[in-house]
């Protein structure tokens, strides 16, 4: 069941669309949701910007209003076609987040908003390595993603979700502590804050 529902979200972008927009009521609406990860950065139109697994780019829409400089990168080609006519302001480059194929210390920050939940823990080690790699020398990498909740109340609307639209790769991640694995790449300074119950993690660390 959860597979037909994740196909249909990721075949029809209005679906998808909606089902972003409800999820993002927990922390007071879309706007302020992809403004999360980006609290307490500073950012001027000459930013380089990464949006790291951008998709449609529901959150790169959000980032060209800070910067000129914006770079967004998936591995599927539709979503990428779908975000250049949805945000012809960036630049988009295909590729995998593990393997990226760009140059190193080619950014100031790099965003990532609900993607890492999609990637096995081995993958997620090689994807910081990544990102690390592509950062300038205290540049900062910048997530919001899901999170195990430490308020109960929220327990059974996540797992509602995970169950109907996720896989076991987004339950891996409820127990993976995302700043012990940036640290080990080398990353410093790594914060971690919570939202929605603990439903929501955001993590910045800089390199």
């Amino acid at each position: 069941m959860a597979t037909i529902f994740r196909t249909l979200s990721y075949k029809y972008q209005w679906l998808y669309d909606g089902i972003s927009s409800l999820a993002t009521l927990s922390v007071g609406g879309e706007t302020k949701f992809r403004n999360l990860a980006l609290q307490g950065l500073t950012i001027d139109s000459n930013t380089k910007i990464l949006d790291l697994c951008c998709g449609a780019g529901q959150t790169t829409r959000f980032l060209v209003q800070f910067s000129k400089q914006v770079t967004g990168l998936d591995a599927s080609p539709v979503a990428l076609q779908r975000a250049s006519l949805a945000v012809p302001q960036a630049q988009y480059v295909q590729g995998l987040a593990e393997a990226m194929p760009l140059d190193t210390q080619q950014f100031d920050i790099v965003h990532s908003s609900v993607a890492l939940h999609e990637m096995e823990t081995e993958q997620l080690k090689q994807i910081f390595q990544e990102i690390y790699r592509v950062l300038k020398p205290n540049g900062v990498f910048t997530a919001i993603d899901l999170h195990e909740p430490t308020n109960l109340l929220f327990w059974p609307p996540l797992a509602t979700f995970m169950w109907l639209f996720e896989t076991d790769t987004a339950w891996q991640l409820l127990k993976t502590n995302l700043v012990t694995l940036l640290q080990e790449v080398g990353f410093k300074n790594c914060q971690q804050t919570l939202y929605a119950g603990g439903s929501l993690q955001v993590v910045q660390a800089i390199r």
